[in-house]
């Protein structure tokens, strides 16, 4: 689907979209213009939904991890997406989701921390890992029960060569993370994970709304129309 407002038809940079929180696949530039487009839209809405609820115990990601998972949104609510994982899924979900965050909050602010391969200052993130895992340690019962101080260690060794994706000397960006996993949600599962690591999203914002809507999305689907609207 092109990526541009399903009413008005504008596309970013000019627009930021946003989905329709039922069928999370038509998008908006703005909360009147789905209002606008609502009675053309609820057409196809409940088909779309229905076509996305069915996908919901399909295990996530598709490619890219040893053993995916279902219901990852429950999981991550709960604390237990990082368990019943083989150790370099753990290590890979871990450093992507540091990626993810440093090149979020890089586009967000244009500034990067010294230890941050953003920073053009060091050849790779080793060093802002360690921090990440520090407050990933801090997290209670965040980290499978068999984390430990090797196993750390093993983990920024794969960041620095085990695996030609998950390198911590290389940027990455949402849809580097959507191609490499073939889940156009993914991008929102390793945010998470990086928002309760750290306490918050990017710039202090809360994922809150939008992870209620996902996991109420992989329950049960949700009824009539939905004017709330989630950030791509």
């Amino acid at each position: 689907m092109t990526d541009s407002c399903a009413s008005c038809r504008k596309a970013p940079p000019e627009a930021t979209l946003k989905r329709c929180s039922k069928c999370q696949t038509t998008q908006y530039c703005s909360r009147e213009c789905q209002k606008t487009n609502w009675k053309q839209h609820k057409k196809i809405c409940d088909s779309q939904a229905a076509a996305q609820h069915d996908r919901d115990d399909i295990p996530s990601p598709p490619k890219g991890c040893e053993a995916p998972i279902t219901q990852p949104f429950a999981r991550l609510r709960k604390g237990t997406y990082l368990h019943d994982r083989p150790e370099k899924d753990v290590y890979k979900l871990l450093i992507d989701a540091y990626r993810l965050r440093v090149e979020d909050e890089f586009a967000a602010t244009g500034e990067a921390d010294e230890d941050s391969i953003y920073s053009g200052l060091v050849e790779d993130g080793l060093e802002g890992l360690e921090r990440f895992l520090d407050d990933a340690e801090y997290v209670r019962g965040l980290l499978p029960s068999w984390w430990g101080p090797q196993k750390r260690q093993a983990c920024g060794a794969y960041g620095l060569g085990g695996d030609a994706f998950s390198d911590l000397a290389k940027p990455v960006t949402k849809s580097d993370i959507v191609r490499h996993y073939g889940d156009p949600q993914f991008h929102l599962q390793l945010r998470r994970l990086a928002e309760t690591i750290c306490g918050d999203g990017p710039v202090g914002q809360n994922g809150f709304d939008m992870r209620q809507m996902l996991e109420l999305k992989e329950r049960s689907g949700q009824e009539g129309p939905v004017m709330r609207l989630r950030w791509r």
